[in-house]
């Protein structure tokens, strides 16, 4: 042990380590000095600062394996409706005030809406034309696979009966043919691209506004998954570096640079520029996101099976946005070129898509780490379970939406029907299996607090806490309560995880001496019988360093 003071002393804590009743922490130099079951207030110096933990539970810095900021951002800066009840008044007294407060913006925009708000479960042109007639307004959900625009913003965008669906895109049509208002997945970007552009200077308003936040809830790093310029947004690159450069980012970053369906294999040399100038301070670009399918919701997501049911758009099987050769080829590629691949997979045939496209990336470069990853994994077939373990694939994890809340009963449990209900969110099968977890958020898709998604993960049930836990027994009835893992496999999966699959595991995502002093203190006992959900982040350090005090 060092004979200097150190800088910071914790005592009285319940820690999260290997070492057995820890109590204790000492940190130098933005690094653990020591670990120990017994007091170390005696190696406090005059400069030491003693933080008395009161018995609450010190953990490393929760890592969010797949956010985005600038969406998350840009919603907590514009009209938000992410925080609102489910509530139709509720909405449309926000969405009045906003206009209202701001009546030099020429298009009205927000985010957060949940399609079980609405009669139905989706949103109609008709709701905004009332709030507003003549001003354009747009308004992504939550899930960010959707978009709501008033019949002027279609008006503006040339949406009308005749347009016809763009590719990886739908139009939403009432029974006449008329559109709706509702556009799903690439048919957005019809709208959001007439948006007036987010500047640079807002961009990194909003990167701060979500770091403030994230450290807030004890996230010391994260995988941005979407560096490019998508939804109406402008490429965050550029802000993360200007952050990165003066000191003001203060998380952990590792970026995935957006992967664009249609632009194939002529985009890898740009990919490799960005990556090779986009390493400055906590920062860098190391990764490629795929996204191969949509959601289960809207029938975008890629089932092995047709949809069951006569819902909203008929009983297909999906959209794979990438054919599966092409895929395979993207991928042996990327490995190659030493990439980290992070794929979004919702259904059981972009899962196996996936996982097929990475054995052939393994197949022709074995020799790389590159520690690939799917993320969201709302269904897979058995079959493929195994195979996460077997081709050392990460399974990127969004457990707060393992439950039963009223838009997952009310719409997708009978979209995916009885037989494919065993397999939604398999994340205790894949952990039995030997497969790695990390966790991440999806923030603005659901709340970024790991400690909620941690209560879900191990209990399959909405956590009382969560304004957005909402159904009859989203409180009582657990989502397949045999894909549950217990509490220290998810507290593992959002640090040490999630830690690992950013490539950080020798540094961040374990309390050690010698490990960067990455921590989250919480204001109470988690591990000996207090409900994880109920805890809040006290302290946040990062390298010693304090991001966030409550208080």
């Amino acid at each position: 042990m060092s004979s200097h003071h150190p800088d910071t002393v914790i005592v009285n804590a319940e820690v999260y380590c290997g070492v057995r009743g820890a109590t204790s922490v000492a940190i130098s130099g933005g690094r653990i000095q020591a670990v120990e079951a017994r007091p170390l207030n005696e190696l406090a110096g005059p400069g030491t600062e003693v933080i008395d933990a009161g018995g609450g539970t010190l953990l490393p810095g929760f890592t969010d394996a797949h956010v985005h900021p600038l969406a998350a951002g840009v919603q907590l800066l514009t009209c938000d409706l992410s925080r609102l009840p489910h509530s139709v008044d509720a909405y449309r007294s926000a969405i009045l005030e906003y206009a209202n407060a701001h009546p030099d913006l020429d298009w009205i925009s927000g985010n957060g809406w949940y399609g079980d708000t609405f009669p139905g479960g989706l949103p109609h042109r008709l709701f905004l034309d009332e709030i507003l007639p003549d001003r354009p307004a747009v308004f992504i959900s939550h899930d960010a696979h959707g978009v709501w625009a008033n019949s002027r913003a279609l008006e503006l965008a040339k949406i009308d009966d005749r347009t016809p669906d763009p590719v990886n895109g739908r139009i939403n049509r009432d029974a006449d043919g008329h559109p709706t208002g509702v556009l799903v997945e690439r048919a957005g970007d019809l709208v959001t691209s007439l948006l007036p552009p987010v500047t640079v200077e807002f961009a990194e308003e909003a990167l701060l506004a979500v770091q403030r936040h994230l450290h807030s809830v004890g996230v010391t790093g994260w995988q941005d998954a979407c560096v490019g310029p998508l939804w109406g947004l402008p490429d965050p690159l550029p802000a993360y570096l200007k952050l990165a450069a003066d000191g003001r980012l203060t998380g952990r970053v590792v970026g995935a640079l957006w992967w664009f369906a249609d632009k194939g294999l002529d985009q890898l040399d740009s990919l490799e520029q960005r990556r090779s100038d986009s390493s400055v301070g906590l920062f860098r670009a190391t990764t490629v996101k795929i996204m191969q399918d949509g959601v289960c919701e809207n029938c975008t997501g890629a089932m092995l099976e047709p949809y069951a049911g006569n819902f909203h758009h008929g009983t297909g099987t999906g959209m794979s946005f990438i054919e599966p050769d092409e895929l395979s080829r993207i991928c042996q590629e990327l490995g190659r070129r030493r990439f980290q691949i992070h794929m979004h997979a919702v259904g059981d045939r972009a899962v196996r898509e996936c996982l097929d496209a990475l054995e052939a990336a393994r197949r022709a470069e074995p020799r790389h780490d590159n520690r690939h990853q799917i993320a969201h994994l709302d269904v897979v077939a058995p079959a493929d379970v195994p195979r996460f373990a077997e081709l050392g694939v990460i399974g990127n994890i969004q457990a707060l939406w393992a439950r039963r809340d009223k838009e997952i009963v009310e719409r997708k449990l009978p979209l995916l029907g009885r037989d494919r209900e065993p397999h939604h969110f398999p994340f205790g099968a894949i952990h039995r299996a030997g497969g790695r977890l990390a966790m991440g958020s999806d923030w603005p898709v659901t709340d970024p607090n790991p400690l909620l998604a941690i209560y879900t993960a191990a209990n399959r049930l909405g956590p009382p806490e969560d304004p957005h836990a909402v159904g009859d027994d989203v409180f009582t009835e657990p989502l397949e309560a045999e894909q549950a893992i217990d509490l220290r496999t998810a507290l593992d999966a959002y640090t040490a995880g999630s830690a690992y699959a950013n490539h950080a595991e020798h540094e961040v995502g374990a309390i050690a001496p010698g490990m960067l002093a990455d921590l989250v203190l919480l204001d109470r006992p988690i591990l000996t019988g207090e409900r994880v959900s109920a805890a809040k982040a006290a302290l946040t350090l990062v390298e010693g360093q304090v991001v966030y005090r409550d208080g």
